[in-house]
């Protein structure tokens, strides 16, 4: 950004015709104005410390402008609402997102085609988080809408098929879920309070036939589940989780996905990623993510794991929220968008992964990301040549990557 702002003053200066002077003269004020122009360009670098690629190891990327702005011009006074997530259909490569008044697009394979889809006003409430979904030989879209208490089960037209509402108490294996439910039932508050959401629901995700929902934005942190019976989606039987600091519990369970027969819950104020079996087994915590990282969302790309943060990590000079690429047993990449000077992406709310296949089989990783609080959207383009960046402001391990 520095460095283009310098090359037009520069490429303007040269460009002046020379009035009034000799040729010495000329050239001596043009060199006094270049070497101005240079203390401007290492000034301006030093301030916003801007590079062309992040991240380490294999996961490197730097920032693709044109992809970013392919946002669909329309929708640019919502942008900044932006309070939601990505996911993409398997078999297309097009990839589905929600934007708070706005409502459903898809995204073309090639991420340069926005659509808006669907008419139904429910669409335009928060879709905090949003899966993708082959069920029964159909497609489906489900969203989480946690400002609205539900779950939409919606057609790839962009058709709400069904609204889940919050569970009733009863419907689970699980006696924590049932109680929480059923109780919450019957809870009024005076005028003027504001009702505590029972269910704000935060994300879901699809493995084996069943719905995976949490809900971490209420005092019933749980995953609970639902079950297509009778052409209709009904909560139960499986749940699990709960508030609280001992395992198995939740502190903000804030994204869930389903990848290799298991279930993967961020548990953002934990910092944590907890593994479980599709039943609710708690396997592990994935190992080697930094304290204060607040992990939003999980996804997968070929390699590794791709999650967020929240917000820049605390005590560390990082100017945005890093996003981590991530083995499964270690810590890979850390990509920080603050330094490709990408505006507006101090928090992030959710991080994508999407390939893109070129002319001759090639596949290109892209990572598509979602601001939150003055929300803003960009696309991350892997580079396998590029220039690795040291990670800002925090110890990790010293083995080579």
């Amino acid at each position: 950004m520095a460095a283009a702002a310098a090359a037009t003053l520069s490429a303007g200066l040269h460009s002046a015709p020379a009035q009034c002077h000799g040729n010495a003269v000329d050239a001596a004020r043009l060199a006094r104005l270049e070497q101005q122009v240079e203390m401007l360009t290492n000034t301006l670098k030093a301030q916003h410390d801007v590079s062309t690629t992040t991240g380490q190891g294999d996961a490197v990327f730097s920032w693709d402008q044109g992809l970013t702005a392919a946002f669909p011009a329309d929708a640019r006074e919502f942008e900044k609402d932006l309070h939601g997530g990505f996911n993409e259909d398997a078999d297309t490569g097009i990839v589905y997102t929600g934007i708070p008044g706005y409502g459903l697009c898809k995204i073309s394979n090639d991420l340069k085609t926005w659509t808006k889809i669907g008419t139904d006003k429910r669409l335009e409430g928060n879709m905090h988080g949003i899966v993708v979904f082959k069920h029964k030989g159909e497609t489906l879209i489900a969203c989480a809408q946690n400002e609205h208490a539900r779950i939409l089960i919606i057609n790839l037209d962009g058709t709400v098929k069904q609204q889940l509402d919050q569970p009733k108490g009863g419907e689970f294996d699980y006696d924590d879920a049932n109680w929480y439910y059923s109780r919450t039932q019957n809870k009024v508050c005076p005028w003027g309070q504001p009702a505590t959401p029972a269910f704000a629901c935060t994300d879901v995700t699809y493995l084996d036939g069943k719905l995976y929902a949490v809900a971490g934005y209420c005092e019933g942190d749980y995953v609970v589940t639902a079950s297509e019976v009778d052409g209709k989606w009904v909560w139960g039987p499986t749940a699990w989780g709960g508030k609280g600091d001992e395992p198995g519990k939740f502190q903000t369970a804030h994204g869930i996905f389903a990848y290799d027969n298991s279930i993967f819950v961020a548990n953002r104020e934990a910092s944590q990623v907890i593994e479980f079996s599709k039943d609710g087994k708690l396997i592990r915590c994935l190992p080697d993510l930094p304290e204060t990282a607040r992990i939003c969302n999980v996804a997968r790309a070929d390699d590794y794991f791709v999650m967020n943060a929240l917000e820049p990590i605390q005590h560390t000079p990082a100017k945005t929220a890093p996003i981590f690429a991530h083995s499964g047993e270690r810590l890979l990449s850390t990509i920080e968008a603050g330094d490709l000077g990408i505006p507006v992406l101090k928090h992030l709310h959710h991080v994508w992964p999407h390939y893109i296949n070129g002319p001759n089989g090639e596949r290109t990783l892209y990572i598509l990301c979602s601001g939150w609080s003055r929300g803003k959207f960009a696309v991350l383009k892997h580079e396998p040549q590029g220039v690795p960046s040291k990670p800002n402001g925090w110890n990790r391990t010293q083995e080579p990557l």
